[in-house]
């Protein structure tokens, strides 16, 4: 945590005070507008620079270059009068139940979000505003398809206690009246951190590799076939393309470590732009597991969640988001499994989330696809399966890429089943789940007609009585009295930090 001085009114006392950005908050946004200036502004001087040119651009007379030097100085003065205004004119409220964003100059724009809808909180550091020793604060509500309230930019202690305030207020903690501003940054415990060489494999194994190497054999043989060589310029694309995918992996795998904390799952990543992202225990909808054919030889694994308020982009930008692990083994995988779903409904976790990882056939009681069906599906149709415990719902799929999809019973939004003519001839039907948008699309594929009927029929009814039984999300709580006399350094209603959950196989699940 940064240790520089937050606000210490951080909540606003009247309907009518408003507070203002960082000052210099438009440059850290407009900064590449101004690079771009500068290099088409500066092209022709520096080209008559290279060129020996004893006057202004390009042969001009130095009145010319006097009057270019006029008009740079202008428009930089304009840059920066548009910069003030945009400045001038962007202020936020933090209130009891919303905070507030106005923006705009010509446009105005004025966003408001309730903090107890609030679904999950990042702090981002660009490198620009990491230079200034600043931060942006996002964070989404239920339903919205983009982040409702960017604040852009921010002292990085301030966004760090404006953070921690949101989160306590959508929590419900118990605030002291007569101290309203005093929330403490909940503490967290680290569980996994990822090394860079980890990350280099995984980049170097990942499934670019995979393109670029099946493109360059395909290249050849049509250069072979046909006796050309100008097929190899269709390289480049391709080249292109992979380097962004590694570039991709490297930025949002380096530095990454996850937390756990009475907030939610704390996750810190970024190689130039940093980010540090808070997900709410509970409010992850779905999470997927794919491992790519290469990194079976190392046996590592990528997690994804859907979270209700990030959207369906599939951005580079959105994907790191809803990325919960990078790269990890099994262990680790198990691990980030058991924060976002802390009673698995078994009583073997670990034997049941392992079949559906890598098992076949009825491991561990999956449901598989009929050998009559075989044909339809000749390399997946021992991978294909499902499983149901008393808390979530594991679909798996795929057997060069192998993906498991969890769903919470009282996530599932609806069902729906597709059976098209071929499956119909074969007598396997698929059965799809329907979250909010994200990266992992729950599919249970090719399983029996009669087996998708029934299992479609008591999901519904599973759903149902999951979310009879789900409570609010209140996931924060003050310290007992009793924890206070062992620890006397802890503050009242400092939130709990609890230990990191864990699967660990025993006696038959019961549910409380």
């Amino acid at each position: 945590m940064s240790n520089a001085e937050p606000d210490p009114a951080i909540l606003s006392g009247s309907p009518d005070e408003w507070k203002r950005v960082h000052i210099i908050s438009p440059l850290v946004r407009g900064w590449i507008a101004i690079a771009a200036l500068i290099f088409f502004g500066g092209r022709d001087w520096f080209e008559g620079l290279l060129i020996g040119e004893p006057r202004g651009f390009r042969g001009e007379s130095v009145d010319n270059l006097a009057i270019a030097v006029a008009i740079g100085a202008g428009v930089v003065l304009l840059i920066a009068a548009g910069f003030f205004l945009s400045w001038f004119y962007t202020r936020y409220q933090v209130t009891e139940e919303h905070v507030r964003v106005n923006s705009g100059v010509i446009f105005r724009q004025h966003r408001q979000a309730r903090l107890d809808r609030v679904q999950a909180i990042d702090v981002v550091q660009p490198f620009l505003a990491r230079v200034f020793g600043l931060a942006e604060l996002k964070f989404d509500v239920a339903d919205a398809g983009e982040s409702a309230v960017r604040l852009s930019f921010l002292r990085l202690g301030e966004a760090e206690k404006l953070r921690a305030t949101i989160l306590a207020r959508a929590a419900g903690i118990v605030v002291d009246p007569e101290h309203p501003q005093d929330i403490p940054e909940a503490p967290e415990r680290e569980v996994l951190a990822l090394t860079p060489a980890r990350v280099i494999g995984s980049a170097v194994l990942s499934g670019n590799t995979v393109a670029v190497l099946l493109g360059l054999v395909g290249v050849v043989v049509f250069a072979v076939v046909l006796d050309t060589g100008a097929l190899l310029a269709a390289l480049v694309p391709i080249l292109i393309g992979v380097v962004g995918g590694y570039w991709n992996v490297l930025n949002t795998g380096f530095n990454f470590r996850a937390a756990i904390s009475p907030d939610g799952i704390r996750i810190r990543y970024g190689l130039l732009d940093t980010r540090t992202q808070t997900v709410p225990p509970g409010r992850v909808q779905a999470v997927g597991v794919v491992q790519s054919p290469l990194w079976r030889l190392k046996g590592w694994y990528k997690v994804t969640v859907n979270v209700a308020g990030y959207g369906a982009s599939v951005s580079g930008e959105a994907q790191a988001r809803a990325t919960l692990l990078p790269v990890g083994t099994l262990d680790e995988v198990l691990q980030v499994m058991a924060l976002v779903l802390p009673d698995p409904g078994t009583g073997s976790p670990v034997e049941v989330f392992s079949a559906g990882l890598a098992g076949r056939d009825s491991d561990a009681g999956f449901i598989t696809t009929p050998k009559r069906a075989r044909l339809i599906a000749p390399l997946a149709w021992r991978r294909n399966g499902v499983a149901v415990t008393d808390t979530a719902l594991l679909a798996r799929s795929g057997a060069w890429w192998r993906q498991l999809a969890v769903v919470p019973h009282e996530r599932t939004q609806s069902l729906a089943l597709h059976q098209g003519p071929l499956a119909r001839r074969f007598g396997v039907a698929d059965l799809i789940f329907h979250t909010t948008p994200g990266p992992v699309a729950p599919r249970v594929q090719q399983i029996a007609a009669e087996d998708a009927w029934r299992l479609f029929h008591e999901q519904a009814s599973r759903a149902a009585e999951a979310r009879r039984r789900s409570v609010p999300e209140q996931w924060m709580r003050p310290v007992p009295a009793e924890e206070i006399a062992a620890e006397p350094n802890v503050p009242p209603e400092t939130p709990v930090m609890p230990p990191p959950p864990t699967y660990q196989e025993g006696p038959a699940h019961e549910r409380s």
